[in-house]
């Protein structure tokens, strides 16, 4: 269990190494480039908060190019001063374009710092109008009422049902119960007169 926090440490101190190293690094190049007192110590600062900022962008989820953008222009900025201040710069006799650019990156880092922490935040699309805005229910779901079955006395089919039809299911009706001492049932009925079985309960709807 004590692995991990002792490479943790390590970690955080060779962190703390690099960032003490880079850091004297961009003052050393601020104060050679005329930046003199508190502002030779204000750059390096100015360069890592805009790498911490690009970071937490880059970790935050949220665009990401703008974030890159500016995290690789903090890292030019630091690694430059590193290169720089490594002797293949004479720091007694820094050129004119290298104080042009010290001098204008308080700007350049104001602006990445202030578009990197003042994101746009996304707004929800307002309902149009004549819409309801209730959520939809997606688990509750509503009764479904059966459909009371049709009655066959008041079926349609009832009167449908020619008079002559009628008369001979009467006549069916008769010779079955004298042969039989029983009521005919639908399906004879239906057998005898050769009727699909809707019509034929529809008959025998009405010889009851």
């Amino acid at each position: 269990m004590t692995r991990p926090v002792f490479r943790a440490d390590a970690v955080l101190v060779q962190a703390v190494i690099a960032g003490a190293l880079s850091f004297a690094h961009l003052h050393d190049l601020a104060a050679a480039a005329g930046q003199s007192g508190w502002k030779a110590w204000a750059y390096p600062v100015s360069v890592d908060l805009l790498l911490v900022a690009a970071w937490h962008r880059l970790r935050t989820g949220g665009p990401k190019a703008a974030a890159w953008v500016w995290f690789l222009v903090a890292l030019t900025a630091s690694l430059g001063a590193n290169v720089s201040t490594a002797g293949l710069l004479d720091l007694d006799h820094v050129p004119a374009w290298l104080r042009i650019l010290v001098a204008g990156w308080p700007a350049v880092a104001f602006l990445g710092g202030t578009l990197l922490a003042h994101r746009g935040s996304v707004t929800a699309p307002e309902p149009e109008p004549g819409r309801e805005s209730t959520p939809a229910r997606i688990d509750e779901k509503e009764p479904i009422t059966p459909a009371p079955e049709p009655s066959t006395a008041h079926s349609p089919l009832n009167a449908a049902v020619p008079p002559a039809l009628v008369a001979l299911a009467h006549k069916v009706a008769d010779e079955h119960r004298a042969r039989t001492g029983a009521a005919i049932d639908t399906s004879t009925l239906r057998a005898r007169l050769g009727v699909p079985l809707p019509l034929a309960e529809a008959i025998a709807a009405q010889l009851a």
